[in-house]
């Protein structure tokens, strides 16, 4: 039995026959989203075979419960390739999600902005990324499965009503084209002139490996970026990690309030996330 057929069958134990509607990957300061969630069900990473521990992260675990009227698994803790190289680390998660029938995952991410006009505090939706690595978590797989389209790997429609929950909350949501630059190291200036010539809004550390995953893995996605800092060559202080930390914190909990009404919108209109 695979790791992920154990993990089904753990988180099974305890959750019984209730669906999973959706999954949400939690970025970096944004774990406070995970205790919105009511009727909540905990299982640390440890537990759970073959999930990858985050660096730095003595938390991180599994929490099932409902956020607004969706049945949520979120993952409370990612472990990122800079951490220890491991293009596949949040491979666990993302198949874990298909097991347990969820068709759509909610990717979230700290991210900076490349741009003058998306300022600290700013939610995005990523439209579609760009990837000049080498680097793809499918590389070493057999079959044709590893063959994944990547055309539409945004989902249009998720972002349509992400963005209707923005609106009837007053928040203002940019789309934008992200450009992953894995760290950990945070980008150089010229890195940053690149990236805007490139057509990114956005530069980060996360959401592109686990993108190709959860296509790979038949899974709509849905991610969205919170502006943390402005990048190299937009600012003139020093930028820490400690700096985007307590930016995401301050942001968690608008972030989850408007994801409520996102959960709250599609239930209702599609009684189940698909």
């Amino acid at each position: 039995m695979s790791d992920a057929a154990k993990c089904a069958e753990l988180v099974r134990a305890q959750i019984g026959d209730a669906r999973v509607d959706v999954g949400l990957i939690l970025g970096a300061g944004l774990a406070a989203i995970a205790d919105q969630v009511d009727q909540a069900i905990v299982i640390p990473y440890d537990q759970l075979p073959g999930f990858a521990q985050p660096a730095g992260e003595d938390q991180a675990r599994l929490v099932i419960g409902l956020l607004g009227s969706a049945r949520v698994a979120i993952f409370r803790g990612r472990a990122n390739y800079n951490e220890a190289g491991d293009i596949n680390a949040m491979r666990g998660p993302l198949e874990l999600l298909s097991l347990l029938g969820a068709k759509s995952v909610v990717l979230t991410s700290a991210a900076g902005s490349v741009r003058n006009d998306i300022n600290p505090g700013t939610i995005v939706t990523i439209t579609d990324h760009i990837n000049l690595t080498g680097l793809n978590p499918l590389i070493g797989e057999s079959g044709r499965d590893r063959f994944v389209d990547m055309s539409n790997a945004y989902d249009r429609h998720l972002q349509e009503r992400f963005a209707l929950a923005c609106s009837q909350l007053g928040r203002k949501v940019h789309e934008v084209v992200y450009m992953w630059l894995p760290g950990p190291s945070f980008e150089t200036a010229a890195e940053i002139r690149a990236a805007q010539a490139l057509g990114a809004g956005v530069v980060g550390m996360a959401i592109v490996p686990e993108t190709v995953l959860a296509r790979r893995f038949g899974l709509r996605v849905l991610a969205l970026g919170m502006v943390t800092n402005l990048a190299a060559g937009l600012r003139t202080d020093t930028l820490t990690s400690e700096t985007r930390m307590r930016a995401g914190a301050a942001a968690a909990s608008s972030l989850a309030r408007v994801l409520a009404k996102f959960f709250e919108i599609w239930m209702v209109e599609s009684r189940v996330i698909r």
